[in-house]
This record gives C-alpha cells, structure tokens and sequence, in this order.
C-alpha cells in the first residue's frame, strides 16, 4: 500500500476528490490531511471522510521538525499538495525526492510564481486577454511551481469569461484529472 499526506490550506475541495478517488483503493491510501490555516474548511471535509486530519503551524512546518515527523510517523511515501500555499521546506524536499506533487490552476510556467494562487491566477489570465488557461501538475522542487511538469489541460477562453467562469473551468480539469495523474505517478 501507498501512503500519501495531501496538505492543504482552504477548502479542500481537492483533498476531498482525491480521497473519495481512492477510498476504495487496495493500492493507495490517503493517510492524513495536513493544513496551515485553524479556520480550513478542509478539517471539517477531512472528518466527514474519516480521514485523520491535522493542523501545523509555520514553525512547526519550517522550524521545529513536527510535520517531518508526523510524516514518518504515518509511514507517508508520497506528498500531496492541494491547494497548499507554502513553499516546501529543504527537509521536506529531501525526505521526499520527487515525491511531492502539486497543482497549479495555470499552464506552467506562465501565472507561476510566489503570490500567484487561486483567484490571483485567473485574474491575472483575464487581464492579460488569453485565449486559453489550464492545469499543471508537477513534481515540487525548491522553488514556488517550477519542478518538473507531469500533465497539462487545456480549456479555451471566450470575451465573456470573469475570473470566476474560468474559475469554474478550472475546477472541472482539477476533478477530471488530478486524481488520475497522482495514481499514474505514485504506481509509476
């Protein structure tokens, strides 16, 4: 069995698809949720699926070593960021070698970068007047989404797209293909 942590900082709409995606799976399990925000809707998802969830503070991400040995604690083989904001500590990065994996709500590497989440992205999308936008998911390296991409999808933007309807593009890619491509990746 495969053990992943998917850590998460809002409301977990894709911690959840990731965990109902694999709740019966004999190959893959998610483990626990980790998240970084008290007031995270995604504790509340975590315990209406039953799967452990819990909270770390910025020091005990990057200073004191708990999340580490949380990590090892619950035998963890692969990381999953879903919408997680903070940039992977070196420890964290080392334990895990191409073994963490993100999404981002852009095609890589334009709208990446520090800064650059959620609402940020797709606004910035709709200012610039691009005619498409997408999903990256990448392996996470020591800098804010430039490891190296696993998958892209693409949707087309109209004139009449908001931040919010390309929002909701984005979501349907997420649910379409995250999931998927974490299984690819972690049975290799």
């Amino acid at each position: 069995m495969i053990n992943i942590a998917i850590l998460a900082s809002g409301n977990g709409t894709n911690a959840q698809q990731i965990s109902e995606y694999f709740a019966g799976s004999d190959k893959v399990c998610v483990k626990c949720i980790i998240y970084n925000r008290k007031d995270a809707y995604v504790a509340e998802r975590a315990k209406n699926l039953g799967i452990p969830a819990h909270y770390f503070s910025r020091k005990d991400f990057y200073e004191n070593g708990s999340v580490m040995q949380y990590l090892k604690e619950q035998q963890i083989d692969w990381v999953i960021l879903a919408g997680f904001l903070w940039l992977v500590p070196e420890d964290m990065l080392a334990a895990y070698p191409d073994h963490i994996i993100n999404i981002h709500p852009a095609l890589l590497p334009n709208y990446g970068g520090k800064g650059m989440y959620g609402h940020h992205v797709h606004e910035a999308v709709i200012a610039n007047h691009e005619k498409e936008s997408g999903i990256t998911i990448h392996i996470v390296d020591n800098r804010y989404d430039c490891g190296t991409t696993l998958f892209q999808a693409k949707c087309t933007l109209t004139d009449e797209d908001t931040p919010d309807t390309l929002a909701e593009k984005i979501h349907l890619l997420e649910k379409a293909y995250f999931p998927m491509v974490i299984e690819k990746t972690v049975l290799g």
